[in-house]
């Protein structure tokens, strides 16, 4: 109790210390209000679907589930305007050997805002969902693959791809689930049905890696561990990093066996809920950041997260439902 007392004062001064004008400057006033728009526009939109009869899910923490739309396109909008804020940062990510960084750099931008409007409101969802996940994983293998190569002892070099990875398999997985959703055929449905499978599988791998990682390095915040400091505020930060480890491999596997894989991907999705609302928000709040990397892209990275696990989550109960009755 005294741990957690001296937590929170040191938290509540950290605070204080907050040069608050620089949240009502410039390009900050504005990401970070588009994010707050998108959040409660795709907030309402959910509880208007559920309200209009969208599948009710019997289990506690399933009810989660419709708001993975609202978890990972927000970040996609924010992540698409860094695109414009930070041009001349981001077009440096662009391969060498392609031409015309900056129009790659503002087609890429206009596409991730386009597809989180598109997910968060369902207009085309499906479609957006598969182009997401495709141009996530043509990151992986334009840009990170051969950093990797060239750096293959950085661990940023692995943690990048790892991370769009599995953002990658959860727009896929939602793709899935869409597609079966929305064929009148059986031929449509099992067409698409691939696409939880290969989400599947691009989610699990690197949630299995991140969770070593947190045994190996735990004095990173936990999550996606890119050597993000953990915060001096915190109370008890191993246990933080030691439980979302064994969180991390043991969702990880289970959805790679599939066994158990529909309560391990909901746990996953509510556990980086958790790491949102109780480290990575607090840590924005104290520390007001807009960069590349920077708090506020650490809590979108880890909402999308969460909002992937539940794709994923979603999807093998669509693809269960339909195993029992393909009609």
């Amino acid at each position: 109790m005294i741990l957690f007392s001296r937590s929170f004062q040191l938290f509540s001064l950290n605070l204080a210390a907050v040069v608050w004008p620089s949240w009502l400057t410039g390009s900050s006033l504005w990401l970070h209000l588009a994010t707050v728009i998108l959040f409660a526009l795709g907030l309402f939109l959910t509880l208007r679907r559920v309200g209009q009869g969208e599948r009710a899910h019997s289990q506690a923490l399933e009810r989660l589930i419709p708001f993975g739309r609202t978890f990972f396109a927000v970040p996609l909008l924010l992540f698409g305007l860094q695109h414009f804020v930070f041009l001349n940062e981001v077009k440096d990510a662009v391969p060498s050997w392609m031409p015309w960084h900056i129009f790659w750099t503002c087609l890429v931008g206009a596409a991730l805002i386009a597809a989180s409007l598109s997910i968060v409101t369902g207009i085309e969802a499906g479609l957006a969902a598969l182009l997401t996940g495709t141009m996530l994983f043509l990151f992986v293998l334009m840009i990170y693959m051969p950093n990797l190569i060239l750096h293959p002892h950085d661990p940023l070099a692995i943690e990048g791809p790892c991370r769009d990875l599995a953002l990658s398999g959860g727009a896929l997985a939602l793709a899935g689930t869409l597609g079966m959703s929305g064929g009148k055929r059986t031929g449509k449905k099992l067409a698409v049905g691939w696409l939880v499978h290969v989400g599947r599988w691009f989610f699990a791998v690197p949630m299995v890696y991140f969770g070593v990682e947190h045994f190996l390095h735990p004095e990173f915040a936990p999550g996606v561990p890119l050597q993000v400091p953990m915060p001096p505020w915190l109370p008890m930060p191993l246990i933080w990093a030691y439980a979302m480890g064994a969180v991390l491999v043991v969702g990880g596997i289970c959805i790679l066996a599939n066994k158990g894989a529909r309560p391990a991907a909901t746990w996953l999705g509510v556990a980086f809920l958790l790491l949102v609302v109780f480290i990575y928000v607090p840590m924005g709040i104290v520390h007001p950041s807009i960069e590349i990397s920077g708090e506020l892209d650490n809590v979108a990275e880890k909402l999308a997260m969460s909002g992937a696990a539940l794709f994923v989550t979603g999807a093998i109960a669509r693809k269960s439902k339909h195993a029992m009755n393909p009609l």
